[in-house]
């Protein structure tokens, strides 16, 4: 482990014992326990089944996007290296998940790991897209102030959001800008230069593959699907709750917690995911001491399925069996 990486995972540790303080110190765990009195066990089910609906659009999303270098690849056969990757995230620092995807599952995959790298890019962007749109949508029906969660405006955050959308519409307007980027750490750093060239091209060549016709579209409505599952998640583990007063309030939750696991933390973003989670739902009316049940539910039923799934696949095909004919 570099020096460069013990730091990251101290500021990650040290911001996530931060949160939960934050949160600790203004509840009482009696109360806390109180909170959770009362559970619908459907509304819990409801949330799973929202859940795997979900990760079954991220899956169908991947094979898409992958299926620009593999035509004849299966939803089945992308499935287990996608939840395998989340699970090794959820437990194991640096996106070590990100890396088993990108390198280790080429030979299951028939592709090459660049290829990956790149779908891991697109897969990016449209998610911060699509939860940029969900925060919007939250700010405009509630009419609160985004500053206060996301630490800038809301013309900020449409000028992210339309600027995503025109990276994944039209990369080629923005290849002159990010290669001379690159280029520029090349001159500085040339080994680090060499290999982000590499990767940017493999990423240009792969968003202006999947711009064309309708993929991007297909793409984007996948993710809609994907999120608006996700949301009804939030929204059933609010329903779920009875000392939630206003279940609506995690349609709020959803891009506020997303948006703070880009804050560096531990893997599965305890303490990080929570604090923000916790500010969402009380910002509309539900009390500490429930938001704060709230946090720890949904975060379960987030951490919760993929870890053991994804585990259960990464336990039974091990890495190291798989053939690497094709890599970088």
């Amino acid at each position: 482990m570099t020096t460069k990486q013990i730091l990251r995972l101290a500021l990650g540790l040290l911001l996530a014992i931060l949160f939960i303080w934050l949160i600790a110190s203004q509840i009482n765990l009696d109360d806390l326990k109180r909170a959770f009195v009362g559970t619908t066990t459907s509304w819990l089910v409801a949330g799973l089944i929202a859940f795997t609906v979900g990760y079954i659009c991220r899956i169908e999303r991947w094979r898409l996007m992958l299926n620009q270098d593999n035509s004849s690849l299966k939803w089945s056969q992308c499935a287990g290296p996608l939840l395998g990757s989340f699970a090794a995230n959820n437990v194991l620092p640096f996106r070590a998940g990100d890396v088993l995807r990108a390198f280790a599952f080429n030979g299951r995959l028939g592709v090459s790991s660049g290829v990956v790298v790149a779908t891991l890019f697109v897969e990016r962007l449209l998610d911060l897209l699509m939860v940029l749109v969900l925060l919007g949508m939250a700010v405009a029906i509630f009419g609160i102030d985004v500053s206060g969660f996301a630490g800038v405006g809301s013309a900020a955050l449409i000028a992210i959001a339309i600027g995503i959308l025109l990276l994944l519409l039209f990369p080629q307007l923005f290849a002159p800008i990010v290669i001379t980027s690159g280029k520029f750490v090349a001159r500085v750093a040339p080994k680090l230069g060499g290999k982000l060239l590499d990767e940017i091209n493999k990423s240009l060549v792969m968003l202006v593959h999947l711009a064309k016709g309708s993929t991007m579209i297909r793409l984007v409505a996948w993710s809609i699907a994907a999120w608006m599952a996700e949301g009804c998640v939030f929204w059933f583990a609010a329903l779920a709750l009875s000392s939630i007063t206003t279940p609506t309030a995690g349609w709020l939750a959803l891009p506020v917690g997303t948006l703070a696991t880009l804050i560096p933390s531990t893997p599965g973003y305890i303490g990080t995911f929570d604090y923000f989670t916790v500010r969402a739902m009380s910002a509309l009316g539900n009390n500490l001491v429930a938001s704060t049940a709230y946090a720890l539910l949904v975060h379960a039923l987030l951490w919760l399925p993929p870890t053991l799934i994804g585990g259960i696949y990464l336990l039974f095909h091990p890495t190291k069996k798989q053939n690497k004919s094709k890599v970088l």
